[in-house]
């Protein structure tokens, strides 16, 4: 049975969306463009040192009065269920996962280390925190499968955000490229799995070399203008890279009822520097 669509300029209204890693950068832009679309919004930081910053991100929303800020490490043991239990407190219900929060690193394999500690670093933020936290979150999701409970019964999203690296790998990024690919591969477990008992759907997003403060952060200054000048020069679109509200864009894009068809995809957002 098809859904019917109503006009509305803001779509997401009253979903609630947990946005992991949001204190800055993607996942800031992540957030305000689903507060934009009507959605409450839980953001997320790791440390109380960017409590400041977060709460300076909640302030520029369209919607500040439905949003909070929630501290929790999702590399830690409780991280996770302190997110989810802190949105449901505030809001009553989870709808959407934006599982955004990353490490990034810059080693290649063989400088990782013979204990694997590189691949350690990466996986507890990057594949352990999102299985952790998406199963905390289902937890608290209704039940809305069958015909009968989706027809008025709401719906709910995962957008997980991957790296256009999970397919198209670069050099010098052995532990991380392994996370995303593992994030990618979970995004069409968890599509396969688990749409007809709670009504959502499973995506990812998978950014190519995008303007973040993280991204600057993890490697040189002279790494990052190599990198620049190879998206300018490959980029077919644009001489440039792309922008965190690019990608935000496209993640508002899939957590909208008129995008229920779409299930198990990767986007590539990349201006056709990397195509899969």
């Amino acid at each position: 049975m098809s859904a019917t669509i109503t006009s509305s300029t803001e779509p997401l209204t009253p979903l609630v969306c947990i946005v992991t890693g949001s204190s800055h950068g993607l996942g800031a832009a992540i957030a305000a463009e689903l507060s934009s679309r009507g959605a409450s919004v839980v953001l997320n930081y790791p440390t109380a040192s960017l409590s400041s910053t977060t709460a300076t991100v909640i302030s520029k929303l369209r919607h500040p009065d439905r949003a909070i800020a929630v501290e929790a490490d999702l590399a830690s043991e409780d991280g996770p269920k302190t997110l989810a239990n802190k949105s449901m407190e505030r809001f009553g219900r989870v709808d959407v996962l934006i599982n955004n929060a990353a490490r990034i690193s810059v080693k290649g394999f063989e400088e990782c280390g013979l204990a694997g500690e590189e691949l350690d670093f990466c996986w507890g933020l990057n594949v352990r925190a999102p299985w952790r936290l998406t199963r905390e979150v289902l937890g608290l999701m209704p039940e809305r499968g069958g015909e009968e409970k989706r027809e008025g019964g709401g719906w709910g999203r995962i957008v997980n955000i991957c790296s256009a690296v999970a397919r198209t790998p670069s050099p010098g990024m052995a532990a991380y490229v392994a996370t995303k690919g593992a994030i990618d591969s979970l995004t069409k477990a968890w599509a396969v799995e688990l749409p007809r008992k709670y009504n959502i759907t499973v995506n990812s997003i998978s950014p190519g070399i995008t303007e973040t403060p993280g991204m600057r952060a993890s490697m040189p200054p002279e790494a990052m203008a190599v990198i620049e000048k190879t998206a300018r020069e490959m980029t077919p679109v644009a001489a440039r890279v792309g922008t965190p509200e690019e990608v935000a864009y496209a993640v508002g894009f899939l957590c909208e009822e008129r995008s229920g068809w779409m299930n198990g995809q990767m986007l590539m957002l990349s201006g056709g520097m990397y195509m899969i």
